[in-house]
């Protein structure tokens, strides 16, 4: 874990993780957000989501997770208007393997050349000459997962790609990939009220894999009054979204929340959730509900 630090860069306080060799602090921001209605096409404030992406980092974010399918394309642009030429220490990961046909419309395309186009057009939109984390989106059932997994392992060996991640995998498919090519982190779907990753999560803190899980913040009836989220906000003086975050800090060493949003005052919430403290007492209560 890092040393406290000011308030100024709260993110410094949620101690670091080497993913791929490069460090960064276990708290990063999620960039799914920076799109219009269903993750699809534009913003309603774009000039909003520029300020808050670029106030992420100033709180000392260097781990911003993105997509091809975000928009599609809208939260990649974003991040290049907002940071490019990016801060020395940024790590932006991105995905592809989802493909887009309208509001909330998802479709798993893994074929080898529409892997290597989408990270091809990354690179382009990005504005980078190599992507740092480049994830799997989804195993696409209808191709080999070997053929995939077998072209991530290219384009690591041609350089265009840092290193690899998946994401909404199991065990199983996860030790598949490994043997295929280096795996760093996987990103599935955890939180305090959804825990159906709990074996992965287990597996990846076992194995010294990075897990991203993604819709962080859910809290469900447990932030409601009387709920046990709300119960250890009040006593430690932080917002039910704060203590998700916390809960997921205090997890595991290996676990990397990525909160998005489109607003300036949320991205700020969501930073200064790296300097809540739990008890183990206060985590285990949580834990069970």
């Amino acid at each position: 874990m890092t040393e406290l630090t000011t308030d100024s860069r709260p993110i410094e306080r949620s101690g670091t993780f080497d993913l791929g060799g490069r460090r960064v602090h276990r708290l990063g921001f999620g960039a799914m957000r920076l799109t219009g209605p269903g993750i699809w096409g534009e913003p309603a404030d774009r000039d909003e989501c520029v300020r808050v992406v670029r106030r992420a980092v100033e709180l000392g974010v260097d781990l911003i997770d993105t997509a091809d399918s975000y928009g599609p394309e809208v939260s990649e642009d974003i991040i290049r208007e907002a940071l490019h030429p990016y801060p020395d220490g940024l790590v932006i990961a991105t995905k592809a393997g989802l493909t887009r046909s309208g509001p909330d419309i998802w479709a798993p395309v893994g074929r080898p050349e529409y892997l290597r186009q989408e990270c091809e057009m990354s690179l382009r939109r990005l504005g980078l000459e190599r992507i740092d984390l480049f994830q799997l989106h989804r195993i696409d059932p209808k191709v080999p997962a070997a053929e995939q997994f077998g072209l991530l392992a290219d384009l690591v060996s041609e350089g265009k790609v840092g290193s690899v991640g998946l994401s909404e995998v199991s065990v199983d498919d996860l030790e598949a990939a490994r043997k295929v090519v280096p795996v760093v982190s996987v990103q599935n779907l955890y939180n305090l009220t959804n825990r159906s990753s709990e074996a992965v999560l287990d597996h990846c803190t076992a194995e010294g894999i990075g897990f991203i899980p993604w819709f962080p913040i859910a809290s469900g009836q447990l932030a409601q009054p009387g709920g046990v989220v709300h119960d250890v906000a009040t006593t430690v003086g932080a917002t039910p979204a704060q203590v998700a975050l916390a809960w997921l800090l205090h997890r595991s060493p290996v676990v990397l929340p990525i909160p998005g949003t489109s607003s300036v005052a949320h991205v700020e919430e969501n930073c200064a959730s790296a300097t809540v403290t739990l008890t183990d007492d206060q985590f285990e209560e949580l834990s069970r509900g």
